[in-house]
């Protein structure tokens, strides 16, 4: 049965949003002396938006046709990892926080854990049609949300499950680091070919390049399945990757200030962007998590010492300026001032 009377439509990236200010109050929040009673309310502010916003998402999938533009363009299936991803740290949020939920948020799990098997499939289908043809689609970043998808799975049930067998969770692991591979080829064949513009072609969602590695650290830190030594390796590769990939971005931010203006060029609301909050809260989590786990002597421990509280800041700022880009343009939609979008 589909839905067919008037219904208010959403975005289905939307679930970014949730993701990202989700992760900022599972991990980043911590770095800054907030009162429990204000972090509290902060956070059942953001659960009981987190619920309406994926209460209108399920609307709309009962909708006639809301599932067509999934199933025929093989890219924009991958915005579904992001619902995946929303509902864990929607669930990872209430946990930390009202820990009396625990049965209620291991049902959820459960649910979304059925949920991302169905979208496996899904996954695997459409890796399958972009190596076919992967010339005639526009290949960006999203498609990494399927590692995305998985490795949230993980850290959850992580959290709730703890009896989940260990090479169950290192197989969870693979799937996602085997999905980022898929991911990582096709967007290098995307990216090796000409023409293409820094400009106007490098897509926003592409800072998920880091933050689907940042994510799998997390699972990896979770999880205890692999030396300190080669988990410090990879949160340097990470961090290595995550300088590369924002130096374009602030290459391209100087290219579009230079074409088009400030305000068209880099302060014009996408709902893309959030995104980046969300990969760059993303490696604060791996980074606090692993800085724990370090001896204190060592070298990278220290490093981290001095760059976590910088990169709280980093985080809240951008996530102040996320936010004030998307009040603004809803202030002028509302007052019929809209503009085109990045």
């Amino acid at each position: 049965m589909f839905f067919k009377g008037k219904l208010h439509v959403i975005n289905p990236a939307t679930a970014t949003f949730v993701m990202a200010i989700g992760i900022f109050l599972f991990s980043a929040v911590d770095a800054f002396s907030v009162q429990e009673i204000f972090s509290n309310t902060l956070t059942i502010a953001y659960l009981v938006c987190g619920i309406g916003i994926y209460a209108l998402l399920i609307l709309q999938i009962f909708r006639r046709g809301f599932l067509l533009p999934f199933l025929k363009n093989p890219v924009n299936s991958f915005v579904t990892g992001s619902w995946i991803a929303g509902i864990a740290t929607l669930c990872d949020v209430a946990l930390k926080y009202f820990p009396l939920f625990g049965t209620l948020v291991q049902i959820v799990i459960l649910l979304t854990s059925i949920l991302w098997g169905g979208f496996v499939i899904l996954y695997l289908y459409q890796f399958r049609q972009l190596y076919k043809n992967y010339q005639t689609y526009t290949i960006h970043g999203v498609i990494l949300l399927s590692t995305v998808a998985t490795q949230s799975i993980v850290i959850a049930w992580l959290q709730v499950f703890p009896l989940v067998p260990k090479h169950v969770i290192v197989g969870m692991i693979g799937l996602g680091v085997s999905f980022y591979i898929l991911g990582g080829i096709l967007i290098g064949l995307r990216y090796g070919r000409a023409p293409w513009s820094l400009v106007d072609d490098w897509a926003n969602t592409n800072c998920i390049i880091h933050g689907a590695l940042s994510i799998s650290g997390l699972a990896l830190v979770f999880s205890a399945s692999l030396s300190l030594s080669f988990l410090s390796g990879f949160w340097l590769f990470v961090f290595t990757l995550l300088l590369f990939i924002e130096g374009i971005e602030v290459v391209r931010a100087i290219k579009r200030i230079s074409r088009y203006g400030w305000k068209k060029g880099v302060f014009i609301y996408d709902i893309s962007q959030w995104s980046r909050n969300f990969t760059f809260g993303m490696f604060y989590a791996l980074t606090v998590e692993l800085h724990n786990e370090l001896p204190e002597y060592s070298i990278l421990y220290n490093f981290q010492e001095v760059f976590l509280p910088v990169w709280a800041w980093v985080v809240l700022g951008l996530l102040l300026l996320e936010i004030g880009l998307w009040l603004g343009t809803t202030f002028q939609e509302k007052k019929g001032i809209g503009e085109t979008t990045m």
